[in-house]
Order: C-alpha cells, then sequence, then structure tokens
C-alpha cells in the first residue's frame, strides 16, 4: 500500500509539473481530458498479476523505477548519431521523434500527397486545436486502463497525420521514436493521432528504436479512424532497447467497406506489452491483425488484442506468431467479440508459438465472445519445437544442424514478414531476422 501511494504521488507531482508548464498555451477541452485521465490513473494504480488482463505480466520491476519525464531538449550529437540511424529508412513522408519530443531538423515531407497533413501534434494542439477536438481520446478507453490513463494525462507530443478524401499515397509515412539514454531514466508519452478519409489509401509504419541500451519507459497511444471505402495499412516496429519498458495500445475504429491491416513486429525490450483493437462499426469492412514476436534472453513480450464486430458482414482475420529462445516469456490474449447484430460475421484467429528452448515459455488464451446466431468464427493456437523430421531431411541434405534450424525458423516467421507491402521495411525486417537468427545459434553453441 505505501508503495502504490509513493508511485502515484511521484506521477501525480510529474503530471503537476508539466501542468504548470503549459499553463495558458492549451485549450481547455484539452486540459481537462489530461486532467480526469490523472485522476482516473490515480484511481486505479498500475494494473497488477491480481488483474485477469494482467496475470501473466508482472509490471513489479516497472513500479519501482521512478522515472522523469524526458526534456525536449538533445543535443547536435544525438542529432548526428540518429541521423546515420534512421539512413534506412523509408523514402516518403518521415517525422522523427527522440524522446517523444518532435524534431524537424531530422524529419521530411514528401511532395507526392497533396493535402496531407503530417506533423506534429504538439503544433496543432497549439496552432488549430478544434481539428483535433472530434478524434483525439475519444477511441482509446483511457478510463478503464490505467496505463492508457497514464498516456493520456500526460501527452503532448507525437503524430499527427490526415490522409485526405480521395488520395492514394504511394509513399509509406514513417513515424520514428527513437529513446536516448539519460542520467536518470526517463519516461515518454508518445502519442499519435491518423486519420484517414473516406476512398483513401496509406501506408504508416511506427517505428520504435534506441541509441543506447539504458533503462527507460515508452508508453504509447496510437488512435487510427479509418473512413468509409478507406484502406489503410499500419505496421509497428518494436526495437526498443533490452533494457526498456514499452506499453503500447493501438486503437483503430473502422467505417463501412474500409480494409485495415495492423502488422505488429516486437524485437527489442526487457518487458513489453502490445495491445491492438479493433472496432469494426459498420458493414462490409476487412479487419487483419497480423504479428510477430522473436525474443530471447529473459525479454518478457505480451500481446493482447481484440476485435470488436459491432456491424453485420464484416470479415477479421487474425495471425500471431512467436519465437521464443533462452528463458523468453511470451502471452498472446487475443479475443473475438461479436455483438448481437453483428450477423453474417467471418472471423479467424490463429496464435502459434515456437520453443527454440527448454526453459522458454508462452502462454497463450485465444478467445471468442460470441452474441449473435449467424456467425463464422473459428480460433486456434499451437506450441511447438523445431520438427525432428524436417531437421532430418535438411541435415540428409548435407546442411549441418545449426543451419537447418535457421532456415525452418526462418520459414516459420516468413509468412508474417513475408505480408509487409513496403519493401524496404520487407527487406529490413528481412534483414533482422537473419541476424537475430545468427545470434541466437551463437548463443546457442
Amino acid at each position: 500500500m505505501e508503495q502504490e501511494l509513493a508511485e502515484k504521488k511521484h506521477y501525480l507531482s510529474a503530471f503537476d509539473q508539466c501542468a504548470k508548464a503549459r499553463r495558458g498555451s492549451q485549450a481547455r477541452w484539452l486540459e481537462s481530458i489530461r486532467r480526469e485521465a490523472m485522476d482516473r490513473f490515480s484511481e486505479l494504480g498500475f494494473p497488477t498479476i491480481r488483474d485477469e488482463e494482467w496475470r501473466f505480466t508482472n509490471l513489479a520491476s516497472l513500479r519501482k523505477i521512478p522515472f522523469l519525464p524526458s526534456p525536449p531538449e538533445f543535443d547536435g550529437a544525438t542529432r548526428e548519431r540518429i541521423a546515420s540511424a534512421i539512413s534506412e529508412s523509408p523514402q516518403g513522408h518521415r517525422l522523427v521523434f527522440i524522446n517523444g519530443h518532435y524534431c524537424p531538423e531530422l524529419s521530411a515531407a514528401a511532395s507526392s500527397g497533396k493535402g496531407v497533413r503530417a506533423g506534429s501534434l504538439k503544433e496543432v494542439l497549439g496552432n488549430d486545436p478544434e481539428s483535433l477536438r472530434p478524434h483525439l481520446a475519444r477511441y482509446a478507453a483511457h478510463r478503464d486502463h490505467a496505463v492508457m490513463a497514464l498516456n493520456t494525462a500526460f501527452m503532448e507530443d507525437g503524430g499527427f497525420l490526415y490522409i485526405p478524401e480521395g488520395l492514394v499515397l504511394k509513399e509509406p509515412i514513417v513515424l520514428l521514436f527513437v529513446s536516448t539514454a539519460g542520467k536518470n531514466p526517463t519516461m515518454s508519452f508518445p502519442r499519435n493521432l491518423i486519420v484517414a478519409d473516406r476512398s483513401s489509401e496509406a501506408n504508416i509504419l511506427e517505428w520504435y528504436t534506441a541509441l543506447d541500451s539504458e533503462v527507460y519507459f515508452t508508453n504509447s497511444v496510437s488512435e487510427i479512424v479509418a473512413g468509409e471505402n478507406s484502406v489503410l495499412r499500419h505496421y509497428k516496429l518494436q526495437q526498443e532497447s533490452l533494457g526498456a519498458f514499452h506499453i503500447g495500445t493501438v486503437q483503430a475504429h473502422l467505417s463501412s467497406n474500409s480494409s485495415f491491416l495492423s502488422c505488429s513486429i516486437a524485437l527489442g525490450g526487457a518487458l513489453v506489452r502490445n495491445e491492438i483493437n479493433g472496432v469494426l462499426d459498420g458493414e462490409g469492412i476487412e479487419c487483419v491483425l497480423n504479428g510477430l514476436y522473436m525474443i530471447a534472453g529473459r525479454q518478457h513480450v505480451d500481446n493482447h488484442t481484440r476485435i470488436d464486430h459491432v456491424r453485420p458482414r464484416c470479415n477479421s482475420r487474425e495471425l500471431y506468431k512467436g519465437i521464443l529462445d533462452g528463458h523468453a516469456r511470451g502471452v498472446f490474449n487475443g479475443k473475438i467479440y461479436v455483438h448481437k447484430d453483428a450477423q453474417k460475421t467471418d472471423a479467424r484467429q490463429t496464435n502459434k508459438n515456437l520453443l527454440l528452448s527448454p526453459d522458454a515459455l508462452i502462454d497463450t488464451k485465444p478467445q471468442l465472445e460470441i452474441h449473435a446466431d449467424d456467425v463464422k468464427c473459428s480460433h486456434g493456437s499451437t506450441i511447438g519445437q523445431l520438427d525432428q523430421d524436417s531437421l532430418f531431411y535438411l541435415r540428409s541434405r548435407g546442411i549441418g544442424l545449426e543451419d537447418a534450424r535457421r532456415l525452418l525458423t526462418y520459414a516459420f516467421a516468413s509468412d508474417i514478414i513475408g505480408g509487409v507491402q513496403i519493401e524496404s521495411v520487407r527487406c529490413r525486417l528481412d534483414r533482422l531476422l537473419v541476424s537475430r537468427l545468427g545470434e541466437q545459434s551463437q548463443d546457442s553453441l
């Protein structure tokens, strides 16, 4: 109880300091949302393993660290290091954030997207806050989620993207979040708002990486609004420091006849929780949630997904794959919720896990909750090791044991990476996968 009171006091003090620094510079409706969210966090506190949705993920190690909000200042050396780190990022719109703060010097805008708004959320909040009011903090349910409430209370900067009606963007938009080591453990709260108007199409990459292996806390929330007949593909690549904590939420609200693809790739972080939620609030929607988590050592990655079928005649497909080595622990908790009026729903959910070590552990819980009677729904989960017959076949063809293991593991993950439609990102992920498999093979020798 004393620890809980102390941590609430710590975050409330940090919130008051941030509110004081913003005083008079933000819209009243936004400050009201922030204050409500902070009050809600104070009521809920951080979740514990006694909470059903968190029983496999213990935040005790995070709660012990007195994180401080990261300052907006960063030196020239940091900029130079980041500039070299992003040299392989896709061409097109690129928004760079250092410790959660927008860096215009490292960002780039493409000229092909007429009418596209791609920039800093903080800048829009300062110059035109009313344009954000219909969507910001309207979809992510911070009143029921303590960590999301914390992000809402501290939200200040992140990416704001608006793709106008009928526009098809050929080049991707990249939101790059880079964390750097500081003297003290810091926390950042990226807040992204992505709005795709009707009949538009775009590819979005949300990329989290680090320059150092220090301890820090990233708490991100992305709200995505897909208009009627829009096509939106959202990729999240998480490559945080191996000492970092990352808790992120992607909340998508989908309108009639829209098509939404989410692909979440988790490679880094000491303790990671990714929440991907889709609300199918219209007829004829196609929703795909794919994910790959590849972890080793003592990494812990928790994937929570939820697809709400609210209206009739919608399809959803979900495929998450995990590759676990060492003493790593993974969690998959996915739910498909079919509401009473969502007749003619067609939904499938699959979780497959490959354990490369006897000490690796996975907790998997695919779920269906159906309140309609004319639906086609299925779910399933598999956990296993590399197939010994396949290993024997490859070795009988002159392929060494470690090379055979790498080939089979690569094949297991390739369908997720192969589905990425941004070529440069797909190639990068392919190289990362090969590199990680090589590192794990060396560690096992």
